[in-house]
């Protein structure tokens, strides 16, 4: 393990984190924490434990529950000690708005997508941030979108979905500039063909995953509180 990076990826049983774990375990460079609601029900990540080139382990997270967050991480500690984990990304979101709008959309599930999709990524950073600290790359990614970026036009719907990814994005800003010794990204996977980016998705999970991993291994110090893309450019707030 002295040789390897940890990767913490929650959301890992499905989709944008299946796959990241799939690419990532490829390698026996990295030590990956696949972090799911439950992982006893995982069957393709039991799977992937015993093919894995790198490692992997398997952890209970609920990202809408403050105590399964806090046990995740004295489970996590236990497993990696001084080590740290390197790269923790908060991948985990959910859209079950679809594709409403702001005068149309059930204000009960924005509030639903809100805890999903910010205030669990919140509170995983503040639970696993002495962990980051511990390590060598000190690195947090946030999965976001460019629906959640104010310079791009995508016109009235995904409404719920959208306001928490801006949300989302504003979150990395301000851990970025409390933090200056992480650093802290979002990342626009790209639109996907996974469960949830539904019919018409423009490109494979493998092509998405590959770039975020591809981007995330080049960051410098200096891209901190920056929003990127999967092909590595930079996406306007």
């Amino acid at each position: 393990m002295s040789e390897q990076y940890v990767w913490l990826v929650t959301g890992s049983n499905r989709g944008i984190g299946l796959e990241l774990v799939k690419q990532l375990v490829s390698s026996p460079s990295n030590f990956v924490i696949a972090a799911c609601r439950n992982p006893s029900k995982a069957s393709e990540l039991q799977r992937l434990v015993d093919s894995a080139e790198g490692t992997l382990r398997l952890v209970a997270l609920d990202v809408s529950d403050m105590e399964s967050i806090s046990k995740a991480a004295q489970e996590v500690s236990g497993i990696v000690g001084d080590k740290g984990v390197d790269y923790l990304v908060n991948n985990a979101g959910v859209n079950p708005g679809g594709r409403d709008t702001a005068f149309s959309m059930d204000v009960n599930i924005l509030e639903e997508v809100f805890v999903t999709n910010v205030v669990g990524p919140a509170y995983i950073a503040q639970a696993f941030s002495g962990l980051v600290e511990k390590s060598a790359k000190k690195t947090i990614v946030n999965v976001s979108s460019t629906l959640g970026s104010m310079g791009a036009d995508y016109g009235t719907q995904c409404t719920s979905y959208s306001l928490t990814k801006a949300a989302l994005n504003m979150l990395t800003y301000k851990e970025a500039k409390e933090k200056p010794e992480i650093t802290a990204i979002s990342m626009c996977p790209g639109w996907l063909q996974t469960d949830m980016g539904g019919e018409g998705a423009t490109h494979p999970v493998s092509v998405g995953v590959a770039g975020i991993v591809k981007t995330v291994l080049s960051l410098k110090p200096e891209d901190s509180g920056q929003f990127f893309n999967f092909k590595g450019e930079k996406v306007p707030w």
